[in-house]
């Protein structure tokens, strides 16, 4: 079945733009935090895979990859059943890819897009009177050696290598430890088995007895290598020793007509596992407690400590206007609001006291709360660090680090947002009622203490005047003393009294707003601090779940 719109809408052809679409997302999510190299390694397999992928038709594309005096030119002509490849003495032959066609189906557009100029269009025979194998749909390209010493021939054999459905590396008895082969291409391709073929080239030239024991040592180095188990095929372009079986082989894979999508989802899988070597297994948590010590370090770098005493004056100063002794409540209107002061306080419908002042808050928008000390900025970079600590905890170096980042707002935009959970937050409440209730009794004892000094008054001018007047008495005391006397000493009791439940009211209304400001502080705190944070291990998670399902499936 050749590979096209049919293959686009299979299971499998949906699991391969999956797995593209997962590591696609896991780079625009993981962003700088994953390693640059390696993402523009998995941006340029992306943009392989969607290259690939738009090319209909069943064509696979077979590379034959070898040193330099492996034979593989050789091998390809033998395959090619034509002198297509130059071969010489001269090292190097090959400076440009050529591509071998099988089958009548058009493959311009693909090789186009392998950019492999050399074309030779193979009739399909397979020697006098023996059936070929099922070529049809195959490009075999043969490359320049990858370990030329022109740079130009290496980064041509690399390009095409890239783009290729299946590799056949073909060595020879004198090379095939050869470090490059192994450390720069087989090592890379451990995802890869399935579009791999082992070709040990030139065995005629290795005694017969030794041959087994290089065809083992080649396959324990591929082996070690993490390439896989592989069987090695025996050649030998001069004899045509083991052609058949590399036809054989090579026909396998092109009537699979699965080969380009077993090596592109080999590529997603290799490079989503070297990313996630980026990334940390699980995620660390927020740590409470030291969240707890950023909104105590918060509170104090606000001012909260000045609103609070602030908090409990202004309640004093109003306990003593409501129930404070008449005759010298007007002292405590002399003292100045303290919340006022900080332009805090103002209630909605309230007037403002000085000229202008609510036009400035308005204007402004700040209260006017003194700035942090360096020391209570010195503990909000404490505690942002430890929180960054906790939450970078295990960990890499780009994700910590972009913790770190997001764990340090910048301090005038986190200045203004505390200022403004300052200003926001309530820090009066209703009227206790206890408050109009004094008030009445001192003004009902004021009045008492104003009639019976009125009385007293009347009675001494009448006195004075020689007019004998005899007062009312209740017991041993006259009336109007016992009014301007018991109101007197009646109303400072009271006013006492009152003062001994403003404290405890004071104290409690400065509770009610300490709770009230570290709900407002703590939202600072989640806003600028644990929200980034939470959002970059989020990132995280994301990152690694997506590069886990790309990688794995």
């Amino acid at each position: 079945m050749a590979r096209g719109s049919s293959q686009h809408e299979s299971g499998s052809g949906r699991s391969l733009l999956w797995r593209t679409d997962q590591l696609a997302e896991a780079l625009a999510v993981g962003g700088d935090e994953l390693d640059p190299p390696t993402a523009q390694r998995a941006h340029e397999v992306i943009e392989r895979v969607q290259g690939r992928w738009a090319l209909t038709g069943g064509r696979t594309v077979v590379s034959l990859a070898g040193a330099t005096g492996s034979g593989k030119s050789s091998l390809f002509n033998i395959l090619a059943d034509a002198e297509v490849a130059t071969v010489g003495a001269r090292r190097p032959t090959t400076a440009k890819a050529t591509a071998a066609i099988w089958g009548e189906e058009s493959s311009d557009e693909l090789l186009n897009w392998l950019d492999v100029p050399l074309r030779h269009r193979v009739d399909g025979a397979d020697g006098p009177g023996e059936p070929a194998p099922d070529l049809d749909g195959l490009i075999l390209i043969d490359l320049p050696d990858f370990d030329s010493r022109e740079v130009s021939h290496r980064v041509e054999a690399d390009r095409v290598l890239q783009r290729s459905d299946v590799f056949v590396w073909v060595t020879d008895p004198q090379k095939y430890a050869d470090a490059r082969l192994h450390e720069d291409y087989l090592a890379t391709l451990r995802d890869h088995d399935g579009v791999m073929i082992l070709v040990l080239n030139q065995v005629d030239r290795v005694d017969p007895r030794a041959l087994e024991q290089i065809a083992d040592d080649l396959r324990s180095l591929v082996k070690a290598d993490g390439a896989g188990d592989f069987e090695v095929i025996a050649t030998s372009a001069r004899l045509s020793t083991g052609i058949s079986d590399l036809r054989g082989r090579i026909a396998e894979v092109v009537t699979a007509r699965n080969a380009a999508e077993h090596r592109l989802t080999g590529d997603i899988v290799s490079v989503s596992r070297d990313l996630l070597t980026g990334v940390a297994e699980s995620e660390p948590q927020v740590d409470e407690q030291s969240s707890s010590a950023l909104t105590g370090a918060l509170a104090r770098a606000a001012g909260v400590p000045v609103v609070l005493r602030a908090v409990r004056q202004d309640y004093l100063r109003r306990s003593a206007s409501h129930a404070g002794w008449p005759f010298t409540r007007w002292v405590a209107g002399l003292r100045p609001d303290p919340l006022r002061r900080l332009r805090l306080g103002q209630e909605s419908g309230q007037q403002s006291s000085g000229p202008g002042a609510a036009d400035v808050q308005a204007v402004l928008g700040r209260s006017s709360l003194p700035a942090p000390t360096p020391a209570a900025r010195s503990q909000v970079e404490l505690a942002t660090r430890v929180v960054a600590d906790h939450a970078g905890e295990g960990l890499p170096r780009r994700w910590a680090d972009a913790v770190a980042e997001a764990a340090s707002p910048e301090d005038s935009a986190l200045g203004d947002a505390l200022d403004q959970a300052v200003m926001s937050t309530p820090l009066r409440g209703k009227n206790p009622v206890w408050w109009s209730l004094w008030y009445a009794l001192q003004l009902v004892l004021a009045v008492t203490v104003v009639v019976g000094a009125g009385w007293l008054t009347t009675i001494f001018a009448l006195g004075w005047a020689q007019i004998q007047v005899e007062a009312p008495t209740w017991g041993p005391l006259p009336i109007p003393l016992l009014l301007f006397a018991g109101g007197i000493v009646a109303g400072l009791v009271l006013a006492a009294l009152g003062r001994v439940i403003a404290r405890a009211g004071a104290a409690r209304r400065q509770a009610a707003v300490e709770k009230r400001m570290d709900t407002a502080i703590a939202a600072v705190a989640t806003e600028h601090v644990r929200d980034p944070v939470t959002a970059v291990l989020k990132r995280h998670r994301q990152t690694r779940q997506q590069l886990t399902a790309a990688g794995t499936g």
